[in-house]
């Protein structure tokens, strides 16, 4: 394996937390904060996650193959870590069901993109889950940086979204260590040259299937028009303004020797994970 796959700390420990959610309770329509478009946008990010993360997995275990110890080691507890967010967010998605919203539209994208995905060979399937996990990576850093995000959010969902924030971070280098090993043979400009234009695709996929899911949740909840275009900009670019706040994390992507951990935000997790587990003292 090329020496670029090992700047993820070695003293790092992928844990997973078995931690079950809002069993037997129902959640309010408008759970975050009151606010329908911090609850929608959020919500269309659930839709995604339960296929989305099943595919994660299923795209980073078929090159384990030939993995030194440690990520293999690595590889198994980020798959336990990412079934268990997928079996939350299952639980999460049927209560925003039950609290009267139809995510079929949402999941019926995201299957049409997998499937997309899954036609092409098993190497995009990776690379499309490294970029991923990058996203995921620097929005659960930024939900976990700045309270704002879930203020005056039920208290059993924003521990849910934090928790998975914690798990996203901690697991962040797994795929991209992975694709080191996949494309160790490779020139490192075409491995860069792929992994930028995928991220790129990754990119424009995820930002209009984000909005146009958050805006049909909207649409079910009366706002439509220039009036839901507004709100959604306002509160994804502006305040709380994640979106905006990422840009810069997300553009270190495409910078040479780039690796998840080379912002090491392991204190973020340990404040995060102590919040929780007063929470549930």
């Amino acid at each position: 394996m090329s020496d670029l796959a090992h700047r993820t700390p070695s003293d790092l420990t992928i844990t997973p937390r078995d931690r079950k959610f809002g069993r037997g309770a129902s959640t309010e329509r408008w759970w975050n904060g009151g606010d329908p478009v911090g609850t929608a946008l959020y919500n269309a990010l659930s839709a995604t996650f339960p296929k989305g993360e099943a595919f994660f997995v299923e795209s980073v275990r078929k090159f384990r193959e030939g993995a030194d110890a440690r990520l293999a080691a690595e590889i198994k507890a980020f798959t336990t870590q990412e079934v268990m967010h997928s079996r939350e967010h299952v639980a999460f998605n049927r209560r925003a069901h039950e609290a009267g919203y139809d995510l079929s539209k949402l999941e019926e994208r995201v299957d049409f993109r997998l499937d997309l995905v899954r036609s092409k060979p098993p190497i995009a399937s990776l690379a499309a889950t490294m970029a991923l996990e990058h996203f995921t990576a620097i929005l659960a850093h930024e939900l976990l940086k700045d309270p704002r995000h879930l203020a005056g959010a039920d208290a059993e969902t924003a521990a849910m979204w934090r928790w998975h924030a914690i798990e996203e971070i901690e697991h962040k280098g797994v795929a991209y260590d992975t694709w080191l090993h996949a494309t160790k043979e490779w020139p490192r400009f075409t491995r860069w040259k792929v992994k930028a234009k995928v991220m790129l695709l990754v990119t424009r996929n995820f930002v209009v299937d984000r909005t146009l899911g958050t805006l049909e949740l909207l649409r079910q909840d009366g706002i439509t028009g220039p009036k839901a275009w507004a709100r959604l900009f306002w509160f994804a670019l502006v305040r709380p303004g994640m979106m905006r706040k990422v840009l810069g994390a997300w553009a270190s992507y495409f910078m040479p020797g780039f690796h998840p951990w080379n912002h090491d935000d392991r204190a973020l997790i340990a404040k995060a994970e102590k919040g929780l587990g007063e929470a549930y003292a």
